[in-house]
């Protein structure tokens, strides 16, 4: 009898221990992702993830790093990109997540997510007006105009010209790249572009893509207004 009590007592003991590192594992930091890797390919430098998580399949992106299918990853805030066009994988992903603090433990991803997200949007945010300025282009619109008309004009296909005043590229899979054309509405004298396209600064070109309105990519960090998925072309000098 004596031996009967002290096995149930160590079975119970075992059965709490277990209850409790069970939800200690379930527990994860607000906000933190936990997914399965199904498979991956690697370009460009960056590792694309077909992830699962509770059940749903989706793509990831994240910088190059080894990982095989059945690997556990963690990770918090991302970039989600619709109709994102991979030019070295010669693939189109209807969606798709840029993680930046992604990790094999929550705890690393959790504390990663201010200073990873506030690094790489610092590169990204708004310009102080510069002294540029150039003829607007026929059938386009200006800087001026885009936040003026902005209600008018979103989830509009339009042409711009400016002159590229910063570009910051392959940052969340993209080049990002601000222009100015020496019109201003509301202290508002850039507008925001995200390209697959390449260019550099001081460099004079016409923008086409679709402006998008009140754009937040989390971390604080919001756009009243970004041209996105666009082509450019460089003015050709005289």
């Amino acid at each position: 009898m004596k031996k009967y009590l002290i096995g149930t007592m160590l079975l119970t003991l075992m059965l709490i221990s277990c209850e409790k590192s069970n939800s200690k594992e379930a527990k994860l930091p607000e906000g933190t992702h936990k997914i399965t890797v199904v498979e991956s390919m690697n370009a460009s430098g960056y590792t694309y993830i077909l992830a699962s998580e509770n059940g749903k399949e989706f793509w990831i992106a994240v910088r190059q790093m080894p990982v095989e299918a059945g690997d556990v990853l963690y990770f918090t805030e991302a970039m989600e990109m619709k109709n994102f066009k991979s030019k070295s994988l010669n693939k189109t992903f209807d969606r798709i997540l840029f993680v930046n603090n992604v990790s094999k433990t929550p705890d690393v991803a959790g504390r990663a997510k201010k200073d990873v997200l506030s690094s790489a949007h610092t590169q990204i945010k708004s310009n102080a007006k510069t002294d540029v300025k150039v003829e607007p282009l026929q059938g386009g619109v200006t800087v001026k105009e885009i936040y003026e008309k902005l209600n008018e004009l979103k989830g509009k296909k339009i042409k711009i010209r400016g002159v590229v005043t910063r570009y910051n590229p392959n940052i969340m899979g993209k080049n990002w790249i601000h222009i100015q054309d020496g019109t201003m509405f509301n202290n508002h004298a850039d507008i925001t572009v995200t390209t697959q396209d390449e260019t550099k600064e001081g460099e004079t070109i016409v923008v086409e893509g679709t402006l998008e309105a009140d754009k937040d990519f989390g971390a604080g960090y919001r756009y009243d207004a970004i041209i996105e998925n666009a082509t450019i072309a460089p003015e050709k000098k005289s």
